[in-house]
């Protein structure tokens, strides 16, 4: 079995609570409610999240940005019940070494276009 993975739901809404309640059958995922107000950067970071998820209507989980900068697998969930969106931000990198990869990088229109290039860990 592999690593369990941390997932913080931060906020109260039901869209949470509801997706929570789905995770928890899931043994490779620990799952801890996270109430607001955040904690900021270094605190957040000592409870070492793999994955934070929020509502984008509801939630501005500022200090989580933040720590994309250190945390590079870090994921950050944001899930929009109106418009039944969700928009996934990590902490990964890929090395850009020319304008052409750029532009690769632009056009790429699938997450596995992207993930062919040199990601850091």
């Amino acid at each position: 079995m592999g690593k369990c993975r941390r997932v913080y739901l931060y906020g109260k809404s039901i869209i949470l609570s509801t997706v929570g309640a789905s995770l928890k059958r899931f043994t490779n995922l620990e799952i801890i409610q996270l109430s607001p107000p955040l904690p900021e950067t270094p605190e957040l970071a000592s409870l070492a999240p793999d994955v934070i998820i929020f509502d984008v209507q509801t939630s501005h989980p500022d200090p989580a940005f933040s720590l994309l900068r250190t945390l590079h697998n870090l994921m950050l969930i944001g899930i929009d019940p109106d418009s039944e969106r969700i928009t996934l931000w990590t902490g990964q990198q890929i090395s850009v070494l020319s304008t052409q990869e750029l532009v690769q990088l632009i056009s790429a229109s699938t997450s596995d276009s992207i993930s062919s290039f040199g990601l850091k860990e």
